[in-house]
């Protein structure tokens, strides 16, 4: 993106991935950057999300706002999470055609595919299967921002991008136990651990889930790669390729933080998807990948959840 005085709208600034696009745009030096917080606007509200659009005219959007949560969010808050997200995309999207916007990016998540999807997860292999119930609601409502961006293409001849990331992690993100996903669950219930010299680690289920992650600089460094790019592809993948099961990645932090601790599975805790590894190809062809290793990612992670422990 050559034009770095360019409006660039990015909602949900405040939350992991929105916070991280604005600290990157800022560091690559752009001027012109719009947000908005949750009390001086509800994106939910399509009349105040249109006068907002009218008021501020940007020339581009980065939707990083939505709802969201680990397994047990996912499956308590289905209504929730079903309203919020369909509610926030649609008026983002349609704010956006409204106001003669082009450039759109429309995150979602590797949850919208199948829940026994073919391995690695190619794009074509969305609809093909159902999905993990306990993340049905956020999938649909992910599906539907999908496929509202792709029939605004094809008739106004947008160019709104779905980038569909897999599991994220890094600074600022949500830390509860029982809300956050597993990395920084593992995160906050590990410096509890190192605290309290405990000597058992819980891990959910049977800890043998297969799941890539990815740091989130990565995806906000995607974001504002694909913001202005021509593609063909509405939806791409974005992912890492750092793999492995559940219980493996509490070894690895176990490891690195030089923990002498037991693992222990709690068998009456959900699984979820048994596999979720994306094939990021296409996003290879048009020139992106990610750059961070897991090991570095953990540690600019951790660093920062100390941080804020010692500011509470």
């Amino acid at each position: 993106m050559k034009n770095k005085n360019k409006k660039i709208l990015v909602t949900g600034h405040k939350g992991l991935v929105g916070s991280s696009v604005l600290r990157i745009l800022k560091k690559r030096g752009y001027k012109n950057i719009i947000t908005a917080t949750r009390s001086s606007l509800d994106l939910r509200d399509s009349i105040k999300v249109e006068k907002f659009f009218r008021k501020h005219k940007p020339n581009a959007v980065i939707n990083c706002a939505a709802t969201v949560g680990g397994i047990y969010a996912n499956n308590t808050l289905r209504a929730k999470f079903i309203y919020d997200n369909l509610s926030i995309q649609t008026n983002i999207i349609n704010s956006s055609f409204q106001n003669n916007i082009k450039d759109l990016i429309f995150l979602g998540s590797s949850c919208i595919y199948p829940r026994d999807c073919k391995q690695p997860i190619k794009e074509k292999y969305l609809l093909t299967g159902p999905l993990e119930k306990t993340n049905e609601p956020y999938a649909i409502a992910k599906i539907a921002g999908v496929k509202m961006c792709e029939a605004y293409n094809d008739q106004y001849n947008t160019n709104y991008k779905c980038l569909m990331p897999t599991n994220a992690f890094g600074p600022n993100d949500n830390y509860d136990p029982n809300l956050s996903h597993f990395i920084p669950a593992f995160i906050a219930r590990l410096h509890a651990a190192k605290i309290r010299k405990e000597k058992i680690f819980k891990v959910w289920g049977s800890g043998n889930p297969l799941r890539e992650v990815i740091y989130v600089d990565d995806i906000a460094d995607a974001c504002i790669f694909f913001l202005h790019k021509k593609t063909k592809d509405s939806l791409i993948n974005i992912g890492s390729g750092i793999e492995m099961k559940i219980k493996d990645f509490a070894k690895f932090m176990i490891k690195e933080l030089k923990l002498n601790l037991n693992l222990k599975y709690d068998s009456s805790k959900p699984d979820g998807t048994p596999r979720k590894l994306l094939d990021t190809s296409l996003a290879k062809s048009y020139g992106w990948k990610s750059k961070t290793t897991l090991q570095k990612a953990f540690w600019l992670t951790y660093n920062n959840y100390k941080d804020n422990i010692k500011k509470r």
